[in-house]
């Protein structure tokens, strides 16, 4: 049901950006839907793509770096690059760096017990053990 899921999540992200532009909040959270959607389908290079290219940018200069948007497109990009069963090396190292941002983030914004900071610490750990089976 996820092919489903994505032709809808992508007419509603392309009506989100032709209501509400690009660059705002519900927009690139309508994005995020269809980057995850994308990602469990294993399009990975596509969710890839849309994060790096479109969603990321946008939500940088609109929302802030410590945005929860912005966060939670980090850990769906670090996800994806690390999941990927095509992933090279040079994936899973950008996967550890853009998680290590995202955990120190977490820390900080929400502080260290907060659920969503717990969780970004064991991805984190997750990609660290891939990158040591590399």
């Amino acid at each position: 049901r996820h092919d489903e899921a994505l032709v809808l999540h992508r007419e509603i992200y392309a009506r989100a950006v032709a209501a509400l532009g690009v660059s705002h909040k519900y927009a690139i959270m309508s994005g995020t839907n269809v980057a995850q959607n994308l990602f469990m389908l294993r399009h990975f290079d596509e969710a890839v793509a849309l994060l790096r290219d479109q969603l990321l940018p946008v939500a940088r200069q609109s929302l802030g770096a410590d945005s929860d948007v912005i966060l939670k497109l980090n850990q769906t990009l670090s996800v994806t690059l690390a999941d990927n069963p095509e992933s090279t090396r040079e994936d899973l190292l950008e996967a550890e760096t853009i998680m290590q941002d995202v955990v120190k983030r977490r820390r900080r914004v929400f502080g260290p017990t907060h659920p969503d900071t717990l969780n970004v610490e064991h991805i984190l750990s997750d990609v660290r053990e891939k990158l040591a089976h590399a």
